[in-house]
């Protein structure tokens, strides 16, 4: 058996669909499936269950499966410790974000890390945070920028900054003459919010909690849903409703003058601390060391505290 035939396994057992499996791997699904196949044979078990509409793992695939991944882990594991001993700045760094920062951070982040470390390439990648979640514990990413909380075993986190949350609206909405907006008052309004799966969508929740009641109710009218916050904003420029953002999601500057306005919180206003997770095993900590100073840099609502902050290792199961 080779690495390549257990990643294709793994793969496989994640996406239960040979097509999307192959995609992922980069080969053909021919090639993927003869591939699986060969190993099954190798073994003398049938590791997946084949039907029309789907591929299941069967009971001895799973310990199999599960295997592998550690199989894999251990062999990311001996790359990275070849990478240790040469430039830690010189190699690629993959670095992933959750979907409601990597739009407003990247392009002020890669062209501050490229002057701090301009032979080191940067391959980023935006996500839900449990798809980045997986993909930094298989070694697919070597860092991922999320919101806190987040833990997970033998991963270090390290906060980066804070970021308050503010009430996007259309210029001409009846509250273009308050100063702050009560969360409280939100429960009036038609409220644009990112659909499940998203961490900020259960940030606004936990800080408002009658939101989350009338978004369960069977009755409920005020609450609409969108895929990505640059749709939201856009949904709120049209007049369809209002929205909460964080600060640097807020781009009013993107449209023309009189046509979005912003307005804080009224103390205490609800916000997220952002924070950058590697794994502890990690070779490179100078490449991430470049990274979080080159946020720092790029992002003048950073906080002291918590730019400052040293990483803790977070040692609690997901």
């Amino acid at each position: 058996m080779t690495l390549t035939e257990l990643r294709y396994i793994v793969t496989l057992a994640q996406e239960r669909h040979f097509g999307r499996a192959a995609e992922r791997c980069f080969v053909s699904q021919p090639t993927l499936s003869v591939a699986v196949k060969k190993l099954e044979d190798e073994l003398g078990v049938a590791l997946f269950e084949r039907s029309r509409a789907a591929v299941q793992t069967t009971p001895l695939g799973e310990k199999i499966v599960a295997q592998a991944q550690r199989v894999l882990e251990q062999a990311s594991r001996i790359n990275e410790l070849a990478t240790a001993g040469r430039d830690q700045l010189s190699s690629p760094l993959r670095i992933g974000a959750i979907y409601t920062i990597g739009p407003y951070l990247f392009p002020h982040l890669i062209p501050a890390l490229t002057r701090r470390a301009p032979q080191m390439p940067l391959y980023i990648e935006e996500g839900l945070t449990g798809d980045l979640r997986r993909k930094l514990r298989n070694g697919e990413l070597d860092a991922i920028i999320v919101a806190l909380p987040f833990t997970e075993t033998d991963v270090v986190t390290k906060p980066l900054y804070d970021e308050l949350f503010e009430v996007l609206l259309p210029a001409d909405h009846a509250w273009a003459n308050r100063s702050a907006i009560d969360k409280e008052d939100l429960l009036g309004e038609r409220l644009l919010l990112l659909g499940e799966g998203h961490c900020f969508r259960d940030q606004i929740l936990e800080a408002c909690p009658a939101i989350s009641y009338k978004l369960n109710n069977p009755d409920n009218t005020l609450i609409a849903e969108g895929g990505s916050l640059e749709t939201i904003r856009h949904m709120v420029a049209s007049r369809l409703g209002i929205t909460v953002l964080p600060q640097s999601a807020i781009g009013t500057s993107h449209y023309e003058s009189g046509l979005l306005i912003s307005r804080p919180f009224t103390p205490p206003a609800p916000g997220r601390t952002v924070a950058i997770a590697w794994r502890a095993s990690f070779p490179r900590p100078k490449a991430i060391d470049a990274v979080t100073d080159a946020i720092a840099l790029c992002t003048p609502r950073a906080t002291g505290d918590a730019a400052e902050a040293s990483p803790t290792t977070r040692t609690t199961p997901a």
